[in-house]
């Protein structure tokens, strides 16, 4: 039986090796370890009600889920990518969910929370994606350097993150599919003691969650 699972798993990872195209780097998909993982439960889960015929069919099933679920989020990255290059938001794998880094320099004015009117195509695009694949939820979180404290930052971290938000709203997500956070100066990508540092802290994340 261990034989079986393992020769099924081998079959399913050294198919689905590829190079990456953002950093040419040879690694196994997201797809890949979708399917690894749906195949390692089906065939455990078949294994356990019909033994090793039992096995087989169950790893099948597991591996579709599986790799459906990571070739969507995949495909959603992807499409995100294309969509936001040269814009400066950084598009980030999360496990099996996706992290959009947007600088406050591309939305926000210093102690607003009104968007840019430059940042409009920006969230255009976000939108567009999201409306594509709508069975992900955005779960939109600001946050601000250390300057100033909890009492300023986290009500302007909130308040930016609702601005993005209803923006994306307005531009035909379903608000079910929308929450927002404000996190202050928590969660820092980089240190506070800088100028650079600080201004890489101020930002608002998106995160796309599959939510099948």
């Amino acid at each position: 039986m261990k034989k079986v699972i393992l020769t099924l798993l081998s079959v399913c990872m050294l198919s689905a090796c590829a190079t990456d195209p953002y950093t040419g780097e040879s690694k196994v998909s997201k797809t890949a370890w979708g399917t690894g993982i749906g195949t390692a439960v089906g065939a455990g889960v078949g294994a356990l009600i019909g033994g090793e015929k039992g096995a087989l069919i169950g790893a099948g099933v597991g591996a579709l889920g599986g790799a459906a679920t990571g070739g969507y989020m995949d495909i959603q990255a992807q499409k995100l990518r294309q969509q936001l290059v040269g814009t400066g938001v950084q598009v980030m794998r999360d496990g099996q969910n996706i992290r959009l880094i947007m600088p406050n320099a591309i939305t926000f004015n210093t102690n607003d929370a009104v968007i840019k009117t430059s940042a409009n195509p920006v969230l255009d695009s976000v939108a567009k994606v999201a409306k594509e694949y709508d069975k992900t939820t955005l779960q939109i979180v600001g946050y601000t350097d250390s300057t100033g404290n909890d009492a300023i930052n986290i009500p302007l971290s909130q308040q930016r993150a609702v601005s993005v938000l209803q923006y994306l709203q307005l531009r035909g997500i379903n608000p079910v599919r929308l929450s927002a956070t404000g996190m202050g100066a928590q969660n820092p990508i980089a240190s506070n003691a800088t100028a650079a540092g600080r201004e890489q802290n101020r930002r608002v994340e998106i995160y796309l969650i599959n939510a099948q």
